[in-house]
């Protein structure tokens, strides 16, 4: 199967998991805590081990390590890939009591995270490596949007819109992971000179969210065991099958 194929239908499950996730709306008014820790924590591990295994080591690999330049560019666009998403942070901040403003901020940070399942592909795709790494970035980016599609339709349901507008909007903010997962697998395959720095930005766009959304949703109520073991497994899991396979 092409991998511009794969990709699109890798995406087209981690968007398929934030509907699922905004149907929750429709029977549910809440979600357990302790289970949300788990899936943050796991899907936290998927991928910052996934930033480094698939991406950054990847990009590292692409390079000549004696060439201090190549290695200073990679190093840049880690750091841009960061400030990137913590600019539209602060553009777009998700604490803002307007609720589009948060729903516009959860989509935003959809981005990087569709962006790297596609190079992830493009990547496998170049080296003529299985698929597996990256269908298993997509499965993690899945999990974590099942709780991120009920961010989006919970609050807006208790701010007064009616369950069927809120699960629309809810689902609404996934999409933009396939479009991007499809411009990122493009993007590698028309210019894959460029490869290593755009895998070191997605590496830091991925890295940031990380830090600043999913970790602390992870311990959001408390430093609770759940949430370790979550980060833990989602990272072992990860690392195995990106070394092993």
């Amino acid at each position: 199967m092409h991998f511009i194929l794969q990709a699109f239908l890798a995406t087209l499950f981690t968007y398929l998991m934030t509907t699922l996730g905004s149907m929750i709306v429709l029977f549910f008014k809440k979600i357990n805590n302790k289970l949300l820790s788990f899936i943050f924590g796991f899907s936290s591990g998927i991928m910052i081990a996934s930033s480094f295994f698939s991406l950054l080591l990847s990009s590292l690999e692409e390079i000549n390590i004696e060439n201090k330049k190549q290695v200073l560019l990679v190093i840049l666009f880690f750091f841009i890939g960061s400030i990137f998403i913590l600019i539209l942070d602060k553009i777009f901040d998700k604490k803002d009591s307007n609720i589009n403003i948060m729903t516009l901020s959860i989509t935003l940070h959809n981005i990087p995270e569709g962006m790297a399942i596609g190079v992830a592909f493009g990547l496998c795709y170049l080296n003529n490596i299985p698929y597996t790494s990256a269908w298993i970035l997509a499965l993690g980016i899945g999990i974590q949007n099942l709780p991120e599609g009920s961010a989006v339709s919970l609050p807006l349901y208790s701010q007064g819109y009616s369950k069927g507008k809120s699960f629309f909007l809810g689902q609404l903010s996934g999409l933009v992971e396939v479009i991007f997962g499809l411009l990122g697998a493009l993007f590698v395959l028309f210019f894959n000179t460029s490869l290593p720095y755009v895998l070191s930005f997605a590496a830091g766009t991925m890295i940031y969210v990380v830090c600043s959304e999913l970790i602390p949703e992870t311990f959001k109520e408390n430093k609770n065991l759940i949430g370790i073991l979550g980060i833990l497994l989602g990272f072992t899991l990860m690392m195995s099958l990106d070394l092993l396979l």
